[in-house]
């Protein structure tokens, strides 16, 4: 590290910032699967940045688009004005959206997504008339951003505990991790489907399936470690919104753009939600954005409600639809189409799934759980001190391996580039594997 640099007055997010800044880990450059440390060492990415960038770092084609729209025209207003990139971008998203999705609202990230769906949902139904849907379902160990309506319907108490109440009425689905009946499932894990259940038996009973405006669930759930839906599972949860008029969102701003080898996760489900927020992959990751795909009649009960002429729906970001941000979505699903990476990573996916599970049998591997290039390794925590055991293995995975990993609690959590080579993966878990063999 330069011994110029000040880490002083970064207030970093969600790091241990002391330790960071005990001895710093610094990228200073990259290119497709690799970083660039400060001391010249490559890292191979296992984590696809952080789950965004799946067409690999700096594509060119991504770089000189938001280059050349930079020197063009950095900023155009959104608010009662526009430019052609905005509808451009739009239509590139609709074009490998899931059918009947296909009006989009843009934002800046999956945080700000979230709250806008949730948003959209609440208003949805006032305009119809149904205002008694005020409530929202989420799901334990859910992780929908950082704003007031993410943290809501979030099941992660420590992104929430100390910030007191946020939006009322709310309430969560168990999560269906069942590692007792699925540990070391290759993909889908067999039994649980049951547990969508829960929506209809314990939470409509409870509150009134009249009162429920949406139910807000990732299709697999990522920041907490990996969890998978059982299978038939988000079938269910789709057939009891149907039956009871409720919204169902999902949230894939990890498994959108090809994490599970098709452009979204409602694709390989085979099931159509009434929104899909998405972010990170959106861009590669090269420009902060997000969206809110959105089926047709939501879209167009906003405008028969509102006198025309009038503003529709009372709500937007000074940066939806920035030109930088638009050129890069346009250039990112350009890539993606044109180099077939979402076919790419279909392909990858069962050589993926071996290598993880080669890791079964060696020290404190509880489970591991994979679907697409996405990955799981539950280690066994050491006593008293959570979350230490992960942590040491991506410390070590750092500087001894050059391979960068992700940890939550005592789950590592890996989610590469969709460039990825049966090399890179072998290298991958390899490092893993040396690893935990030494713990």
């Amino acid at each position: 590290m330069s011994t110029q640099l000040n880490t002083e007055h970064f207030w970093m997010p969600f790091s241990a910032n002391r330790q960071f800044k005990s001895k710093p880990r610094l990228m200073v450059a990259a290119e497709g699967m690799h970083y660039t440390t400060d001391d010249g060492r490559k890292i191979l990415d296992g984590t696809a940045g952080l789950w965004c960038v799946n067409a690999g770092h700096s594509h060119p084609k991504i770089v000189s688009a938001i280059q050349q729209q930079a020197a063009k025209m950095d900023f155009a207003p959104t608010f009662q004005m526009g430019h052609p990139l905005a509808f451009e971008a739009a239509s590139a998203l609709v074009s490998i959206a899931p059918p009947g999705l296909n009006r989009v609202f843009f934002c800046n990230d999956g945080s700000e997504g979230v709250d806008t769906a949730l948003k959209i949902a609440l208003a949805y139904h006032r305009v119809r008339g149904d205002s008694l849907r005020h409530r929202l379902i989420g799901r334990e160990r859910g992780y929908h951003g950082v704003g007031f309506g993410g943290i809501s319907v979030g099941g992660i108490a420590g992104n929430r505990k100390h910030f007191g109440p946020a939006l009322p009425a709310v309430d969560h689905l168990r999560h269906p991790l069942n590692i007792q009946k699925n540990a070391f499932s290759r993909g889908l894990p067999e039994h649980g489907a049951e547990m969508a259940d829960e929506l209809e038996q314990r939470l409509l009973t409870l509150h009134d399936p009249a009162t429920v405006a949406a139910v807000i669930v990732e299709p697999l759930q990522g920041s907490t470690g990996v969890i998978l839906p059982p299978k038939g599972y988000l079938q269910k949860l789709r057939s009891i919104c149907d039956k009871y008029g409720i919204l169902l969102i999902f949230d894939e701003v990890i498994t959108g753009f090809g994490r599970l080898g098709s452009a979204f996760a409602a694709d390989y489900f085979d099931v159509v939600p009434d929104m899909i927020i998405c972010a990170k992959g959106l861009t590669n990751a090269a420009v902060p954005m997000g969206a809110v795909i959105v089926k047709q009649e939501i879209h167009d009960a906003f405008m028969s409600a509102a006198p025309e002429n009038a503003i529709e729906f009372f709500h937007g970001y000074t940066y939806s639809a920035h030109p930088l941000a638009c050129a890069a979505a346009i250039a990112t699903i350009d890539v993606y189409k044109e180099e077939k990476l979402f076919e790419r990573a279909a392909d990858h996916a069962s050589y993926f799934a071996d290598a993880a599970h080669s890791l079964k049998g060696l020290p404190f591997v509880k489970d591991i759980r994979n679907l697409g290039l996405v990955c799981g390794i539950e280690l066994e925590s050491a006593p008293g001190k959570p979350g230490s055991r992960a942590f040491d293995v991506f410390l070590k995975c750092f500087w001894e391996q050059g391979v960068l990993i992700r940890t939550t609690g005592d789950i590592i959590a890996l989610s590469p580039p969709l460039v990825i080579e049966k090399p890179q993966i072998d290298q991958l878990f390899g490092a893993i594997a040396k690893v935990l063999k030494t713990q």
